[in-house]
Parts: structure tokens; C-alpha cells; sequence
């Protein structure tokens, strides 16, 4: 029985012998893959163009669903020309049968110094609409109203909606926002005579204040700058005026 038990055992050493030598040369030939000089570049461009590709992926799908937030531009309504603008493709965020309107009595009567930076307007249009803050240029967000006579003019409710911020800022001047719902928001810049208050429920074409002056732009004088924004980001008002 013993001499059985040691036969065995002697059959069975040169398999466990076997199968160490097995881990172990599988275990080095890891290492000498790792160990030459192109794995390591090739595992890292790999892992590079894997996350180069998601990034892409979700970058497009970003923009896709930022450029259906807002209204198409045209370069013709980026100039506020008055004539009908592009408010039949964004008339879904505002709400009932009221239109917007422009926010002052006579719209012919004033000159309009400073139009909307439209990216799709053309090169001399976008030159036109770049103002001067300190040392640099920006695009102008808005458009700005005169009198050619210089004299103060009533300004008003572009449309019915409620009054969320009136204030004084160092540089615009009085300020007037009121919202419209469905995240539409018209702004009122450079005001003096400020008749409304945060909270109030005005109607559409009720005098909100009447042009001022702001240190912004100052060249103007008296002047109105308005703007309509959409979920914070501004839009070209021309595309929400209907006539």
C-alpha cells in the first residue's frame, strides 16, 4: 500500500510542477507584452479615441437640442425693420391671442441706433451691431431707440405680464423686466421715470417708464434699449413682433 501511495505521488508532482510553470509563464509573457515600448501608447490612443468619440457624440446632441430652444434669425428682421417679423415660428411660447408689439407708441417716429447681433446677418450688419464696453467689442443683444429730437419718449409693455425686476444698475441704468410665461422675458434698459414696481401685473402698451440716459451708452443720450430673451438667453426681438 505504501509503495502505491508513493508511485501516486511521484505521478502526480510533475503535474503540479506543470501547472505552476503554466501561471508562471503566462504571468511573464504578461509582462514582456507590458514591457515593450508600443503597448502601452497603443492602449492609451485606444482609450483616448473611445472617450474622444463619446465626447463628440454628446457635444452634437447638445447643440441639437439648444438650437431648437429658440426661433430661427434672418438677417432682414435682424435689422427691426418693423415689417412682419418671424413671429408666426415662435408664437408657441406666448400664451392667449395677444401679439407682441414694439415697446413704444410710434415705432416710425424713432431711429433705431443699435440693432440685434444676428449671426446670420451680414458682415456690415454685424459690424453695426457691436458696441464698445471698456477696451473690447461685443455683440449688442438687443436694439435701441431715439427720438431724433433727443426728447424723452414713453416706453411700454411689449406684452401683458408680470413685473419681476425693476432696479438701478451702475452702468444700464434703470431696468425693467417683466415675464411673459413659457420662459419669454422682455427687457427694458436705460429708463428714467420708472412707473411700475416688482410684482405688478401690467397690461400690454401700459407706460412702464420713459427713456433715459445709462453710462453704457452714453453717445445715445436718451435712448431705450430692449430686449426679449428666451430661457435666459437673448433672442432677436424683430422674430416676435407680429403685424
Amino acid at each position: 500500500m505504501n509503495e502505491q501511495n508513493q508511485n501516486k505521488n511521484k505521478q502526480e508532482t510533475p503535474k503540479n510542477s506543470l501547472g505552476g510553470a503554466s501561471a508562471a509563464n503566462s504571468s511573464s509573457g504578461l509582462k514582456k507584452l507590458f514591457a515593450k515600448r508600443w503597448v502601452s501608447p497603443a492602449i492609451f490612443m485606444a482609450a483616448a479615441a473611445i472617450i474622444v468619440t463619446l465626447m463628440w457624440i454628446y457635444q452634437g446632441s447638445g447643440e441639437t437640442d439648444q438650437a431648437t430652444m429658440g426661433p430661427d434669425n434672418a438677417a432682414e428682421e435682424a435689422q427691426g425693420n418693423g415689417e412682419t417679423g418671424k413671429g408666426e415660428d415662435v408664437v408657441g411660447v406666448i400664451t392667449g391671442d395677444e401679439k407682441m408689439a414694439w415697446p413704444v407708441a410710434d415705432y416710425n417716429a424713432l431711429q433705431k441706433e443699435t440693432l440685434y447681433y444676428d449671426e446670420d446677418a451680414s458682415e456690415a450688419e454685424k459690424e453695426a451691431a457691436l458696441i464698445q464696453v471698456g477696451n473690447s467689442f461685443t455683440a449688442h443683444t438687443g436694439i435701441d431707440f431715439v427720438d431724433p429730437n433727443g426728447t424723452p419718449f414713453d416706453v411700454l409693455a411689449a406684452l401683458s405680464g408680470k413685473v419681476t425686476l425693476v432696479k438701478q444698475h451702475p452702468t444700464n441704468g434703470n431696468i425693467v423686466e417683466i415675464s411673459h410665461g413659457n420662459g419669454l422675458v422682455t427687457v427694458y434698459q436705460s429708463l428714467s421715470d420708472v412707473q411700475v414696481a416688482e410684482g405688478d401685473d401690467v397690461e400690454q402698451n401700459t407706460i412702464i417708464a420713459k427713456a433715459g440716459r445709462s453710462e453704457l451708452e452714453s453717445d445715445l443720450d436718451v435712448h431705450l434699449h430692449f430686449e426679449t430673451r428666451l430661457n435666459g438667453s437673448p433672442v432677436n426681438p424683430a422674430d416676435y413682433i407680429v403685424k
